[in-house]
């Protein structure tokens, strides 16, 4: 996942009901779906965080002067990007509810 990605994202930045229905469709089971779609906001934050801390990490000043932290626009215009994103776990469902994370059962597998 990258910027461009999260950029076009049709992911709810606020709250949006869910059909429990169809969110649960593939498991048969809404534990087992919300536990996957839970992991996979876990791996979005990673990047999503990954990421933010790479671009910051161009704008970083070592030293004490407070002038200079309040100057950084470009650095207040990436924090002001990445604020207005969905949340993990909206991306995380966008994807769920799209069937693009892969899942299995290895208890139904065997």
């Amino acid at each position: 996942m990258n910027m461009n990605d999260l950029k076009n994202s049709n992911a709810a930045v606020s709250t949006v009901t869910i059909n429990k229905n169809e969110f649960d469709r593939p498991t048969d089971n809404i534990y087992e779906a919300i536990s996957i779609a839970a992991k996979r906001a876990v791996q979005i934050n990673s990047e999503i965080k990954k990421e933010l801390l790479e671009k910051l990490e161009e704008f970083a000043t070592y030293s004490d002067s407070l002038e200079e932290v309040f100057e950084n626009k470009e650095q207040i215009e990436v924090s002001k990007f990445y604020e207005k994103l969905p949340k993990p776990h909206a991306l995380a469902v966008e994807e769920w509810l799209n069937d693009k994370i892969y899942h299995r059962n290895t208890e139904k597998d065997q």
